[in-house]
This record gives C-alpha cells, sequence and structure tokens, in this order.
C-alpha cells in the first residue's frame, strides 16, 4: 500500500475516536482532517470541496427549508392537535403517537417532528396521567424507524443515493424503492415499541416532575420598606455576588422585572426571587433590609406577560459543557437565569453556580419572552420549551406548505425530475408564498450537519484516489472469505457500531467508497451493500450521543445510559435480522 493510503488510512482512524470522544463538533473535526489531507498533497482541492458541489447535500439543504415552513406555519402543530386525542389506554396512547410519528419522519427531518412533539407529549402524559418516560424513547425511535422508509427519510439516505449516482447514474433509486426493505422494518420495530418497550423501561422521573415544585430551588425575600437598601442598586445592595445564591427576578406592584441587571434600582416592598441552596438563605437572612417574604404564593407560580419559564436541553456543541454555570456568564450571553438544572431525572443540588454542564442536562431557565424565537435554532440547545403562556397559533399556510411538500413528493416519486431539483422547486414555492420567510430559512439550515456532510466526501476521495479503499476491501473480502453475504453482514455491523460512535452521515460517507471497492472486488451488485450502508447508519437505538432525537428525549425522559442498551439493544438486533433477510432479495449480488 502506497504511502498516501497509509496516511489517509490514518488520518480516518484518528477522525473517529476525535469525534466520539472530544468536544469539537464533528464539522471541526472532519473540517480539520480534510485540511490536513490537502496541504500533505494527499487530495486536490476539486476533491476536496467537491462535497460542496455534491447533489446530496444541496438536497438535504433544500428540504431543511421545506421543513422549516411546516414547523413556521405550525404544521406539525396541527397533526398533533387532530391526531392524539384522548385514548383510553396506554396501548391506544402509544399507538396513537408512533405511527403518525413514524409516518412524518418518512418525509420529514426528524429532529423538528421529535422537537416539537416532546412538549406536547409531556402536556399530554401529565393530562392522561401517563409517565412521559414510557413515550418519549419510543418516540425518538419511532422517528428514526420512519426515516428508512424513503430517500427523503434521512439526510443520509439523500447523501449515500447522491455518492451512488455520481459514480454511477444508472444505479439511481426511485423515491420509495427502499420501502420495501424500510416499511417491514418499521412495522417490525414499532410492534417491539408499543408492546415490550414499555416494560423494559424502569420508572423514572423526568425533568418536569423534578422542576413542579419552584419553592424547592428558589427563595423570596422582600425590601424592608424601612432599610437601608431602599433605592440602592442590585451592585451597591451586594446581591450580584452572593456565593450560595443569585437574584432572577423582582417582583415590584403586579408587574416582574425579569433577568435582573447590576444597575437595577430596589423599592421599597420589591419580593426579591433567588435561585439557589437553602443554605444560601442563611446569608440572605444576614443582609441588613432583606425580610423573608410575607406573600404564600410563590412568585414562580404567578403568570407574568414579561416572563417566560423554559426548558432547555443543553446540546454537546453547547459552549458550557464542562464549565461551571458562573463561570461562563451564562445569564449574560443568553439573557436568561438558571433556576435550577436536572441531570438523569433527578434535579442536581447544591450550589447552582458551581455546576458543570454536561450534554443533555435540562435547565430550567428564566427568560423574557424573545428568548424562545431567538435561541430555538442555537446549536447551544436541542430543544427549547416553554412552560407557562400560550403555545404557538396554527397558521392559516399550514395546509399549503403540506400541499407543496407532497407535490416534491409526487414529482421526484413520478420521476418528472430529479430530487434536487423537486426540492429546489419546492423550497422556493414556501418562500414565495409566505410559508417561510427567508430569516427563518436560513435559521432552518443545520450547518453543522451539512458542514460534515460536505466534509466527509473529502475523506472518502482521499481514500478512494490513493488506494486506501481497495486496500480495506481486500481485507474485507479475506475476512469473509469471498462470500458476498458475509460481506454484506459485516459492512452493516460496522456502520451500526460507526454511526453510535460518530455522525450516521460521517459513518455512511467515509465506509461509502470502501463498500463499492468490495462489491467490485468480488464482482458483485453494490446494491445490497449501500443499501445496507443507508439502514446500518440509521440504526441509532444504543446511545444517547447516537442521534440527536435520542439526546433531545434524554434529560426530559430521566434516562439513564442503560435504559437505551436495555430497549436500543433489543431494536437494534431485530431491525438489523429484517434488513439483512430481505436486502439480498430485493438486490441479489
Amino acid at each position: 500500500m502506497p504511502l498516501d493510503a497509509w496516511i489517509s488510512l490514518a488520518v480516518v482512524l484518528a477522525v473517529f475516536p476525535l469525534m466520539a470522544f472530544s468536544r469539537l463538533g464533528p464539522d471541526v473535526v472532519l473540517l480539520g482532517a480534510v485540511v490536513l489531507l490537502l496541504t500533505l498533497g494527499i487530495i486536490e482541492p476539486a476533491q476536496a470541496l467537491g462535497g460542496f458541489a455534491s447533489t446530496g447535500l444541496f438536497t438535504v439543504a433544500f428540504m431543511y427549508v421545506l421543513v422549516t415552513a411546516i414547523r413556521q406555519t405550525g404544521g406539525i402543530d396541527l397533526i398533533i392537535r387532530h391526531v392524539l386525542g384522548r385514548p383510553r389506554s396506554a396501548f391506544a396512547a402509544r399507538l396513537r403517537l408512533l405511527l403518525p410519528v413514524a409516518a412524518l419522519s418518512g418525509f420529514l427531518n426528524n429532529t423538528p417532528v421529535v422537537a416539537t412533539y416532546i412538549p406536547a407529549v409531556l402536556s399530554w402524559s401529565r393530562r392522561l396521567s401517563l409517565p412521559a418516560h414510557r413515550l418519549l424513547m419510543p418516540l425518538s425511535f419511532a422517528s428514526i424507524l420512519g426515516g428508512t422508509v424513503t430517500l427523503f427519510g434521512t439526510s443520509t439516505n439523500l447523501v449515500v443515493h447522491g455518492l451512488l449516482v455520481d459514480q454511477d447514474p444508472g444505479l439511481a433509486m426511485g423515491l420509495f424503492d427502499i420501502a420495501w426493505v424500510g416499511v417491514p422494518v418499521a412495522l417490525v420495530g414499532l410492534a417491539y415499541l408499543i408492546l415490550l418497550a414499555p416494560r423494559l423501561l424502569p420508572a423514572r422521573r423526568g425533568a418536569s416532575e423534578a422542576f413542579e415544585n419552584p419553592r424547592e430551588f428558589t427563595i423570596e425575600m422582600e425590601v424592608d420598606p424601612a432599610g437601608p437598601l431602599v433605592n440602592r442598586t442590585v451592585e451597591e445592595a451586594g446581591l450580584r455576588h452572593l456565593q450560595e445564591l443569585f437574584l432572577v427576578e423582582i417582583e415590584r406592584d403586579g408587574n416582574v422585572v425579569s433577568v435582573v441587571g447590576p444597575g437595577e434600582r430596589l423599592k421599597a416592598g420589591d419580593r426579591l426571587v433567588f435561585a439557589g441552596t437553602r443554605e444560601g438563605a442563611v446569608e440572605l437572612q444576614q443582609v441588613r433590609g432583606l425580610v423573608p417574604s410575607r406573600q404564600g404564593e410563590s412568585s414562580l407560580e404567578k403568570d407574568f406577560k414579561e416572563r417566560r419559564l423554559v426548558e432547555a436541553v443543553v446540546s454537546g456543541q453547547c459552549q458550557f459543557v464542562g464549565q461551571r454555570i458562573r463561570d461562563g456568564h451564562f445569564r449574560t450571553l443568553y439573557g436568561a437565569a438558571v433556576l435550577a438544572v436536572c441531570r438523569g431525572g433527578e434535579r442536581v443540588a447544591g450550589n447552582l453556580g458551581q455546576v458543570r454542564l454536561q450534554p443533555a442536562d435540562v435547565l430550567l431557565l428564566e427568560a423574557r419572552p424573545p428568548f424562545i424565537e431567538r435561541h430555538r435554532q442555537s446549536r447551544d440547545f436541542l430543544l427549547i420549551s416553554q412552560l407557562n403562556g400560550a403555545a404557538r397559533p396554527i397558521h392559516e399556510k399550514a395546509w399549503l406548505a403540506w400541499g407543496i411538500l407532497a407535490g416534491v413528493v409526487a414529482l421526484a416519486s413520478l420521476g418528472v425530475m430529479s430530487m434536487m431539483n423537486a426540492a429546489m422547486l419546492g423550497a422556493a414555492l414556501v418562500l414565495l408564498t409566505g410559508c417561510c420567510t427567508v430569516e427563518a430559512a436560513k435559521r432552518g439550515l443545520d450547518t453543522q450537519v451539512l458542514l460534515t456532510i460536505a466534509a466527509s466526501f473529502g475523506l472518502g476521495a482521499a481514500l478512494q484516489s490513493s488506494g486506501a479503499a481497495a486496500f480495506l476491501a481486500d481485507a474485507a473480502l479475506g475476512l469473509a472469505d469471498g462470500n458476498p453475504l458475509l460481506l454484506l453482514i459485516g459492512t452493516y455491523l460496522l456502520v451500526a457500531l460507526l454511526t453510535e460512535l460518530v455522525t450516521n452521515n460521517a459513518a455512511a460517507v467515509i465506509t461509502f467508497p470502501v463498500v463499492m471497492a468490495s462489491a467490485e472486488s468480488l464482482g458483485v451488485n453494490p446494491m445490497p451493500f449501500v443499501v445496507a450502508v443507508m439502514f446500518a447508519a440509521s440504526a441509532s437505538f444504543l446511545t444517547p450521543i447516537g442521534y440527536q432525537t435520542n439526546l433531545m428525549v434524554h434529560g426530559p425522559g430521566g434516562y439513564r445510559f442503560g435504559d437505551f442498551l436495555r430497549v436500543g439493544g433489543g431494536l437494534n438486533l431485530i431491525t438489523a435480522a429484517v434488513a439483512l433477510t430481505l436486502i439480498p432479495l430485493i438486490w441479489p449480488f
């Protein structure tokens, strides 16, 4: 094997642990690897930038715009409103939830579907007295299963199909071609989730239950009208740098001052709400001019138009991961105050300012109304759901947005135009008809996913052009002893393992050239192996970090790492068995 091949292989092998275990985003890791390969002369500039011209990448980008339009117009909320209803049993509730979610995920990106459903499911489960943790993990898994039914279902399917078409246009697939395997996989998986998964999940407390009593994590004091703090600023009163407490809001004359700044002046009778430990109450008692609140009802139980209470799930890309809340100046950056932190279904006790944030932590925040819209697309948070105030309205253009998506599906499935052209036309129509604003479309583009996809193409090109892919293919053939079925099983298992450690797109794109080289060396049809890559890359059931929707439900559901192994392990096995049985029958070697 030439030196270029060894270097390419070493870079790729270094990329996987970096993506899995470092705090660097997969886009940063992969772009860095491409820059290194380009600098070393392993790949040409055209190969390094080839991913940015991929039809699969642009199809994914246009689909993000379509999904944003449906979300902007309240299209998913419309489905939730008419579908969930009032089932008579837990079994009926799972049917009402999982079947529509799987169907939606066949045509929409999973993340916005799950993000929209989570707050609705939490409210719905409380109304029906059903444990939310028995619904949220199945919700995430159902969305993943639904994505395997069509080429539109996941960005991975679109990207792998784009690679396939670029290599051999004659192998192009129809929109519903993978449904021959996807539908049985989804049906078997959904049956498992509806019948067995709830029995495998032990009782857990979710974040909403941990946050349900504001008195547990707030301390309320009043400014003594005859005391020395009247007309002093928060800074001057010494309330800015308390050791185990921080001032969240001031209730004054029936209104509330939220996210209090250091220059805010205190008035006689102001009711001050502090977040922190009970031990911190001792410190407050020693501040001259403050007296315990004489009102019975907690301030946080009142509804003020100037204030919103929201839950936010911390993403793995949040710049505060690993930092203390106080040290990172969370309130200054986001304009929101942390009231409590929930981890693994339990509220984190102790000094709140000293808590180091971790991925999937659920934060209870107090913020002003614009916070939700401003940070809904933030990469720092996987999910932001409002606990008080009115839900977003159902807009009159929801049906138009759904109609445009249906038209895109029809044009692509009937072969009138390519998937990229149909998605591009749909994206243009939602902008022209006002279903989505240009600003919302820009925010809806998941740049991290798009950059990850584009950079993955550069690594794939390096493996192919340097000869590393051919070397790995020969090694795989040796292990499979020339048997295409064993090679197919090995391909599926490898990609399924990688997708639990890194992003599914990166796992699929980097292994694609190896798979194609293996099929060519064996002299068999490459299609079974390509389809196996699609399905294996979607089989992200074993860990909360394996897929974004898993991480989104991890905190609100109060799950532990072992819960995903317990439920996802069985789901991985049965979906692999169905897929590996059907793929060679539909696409013979």
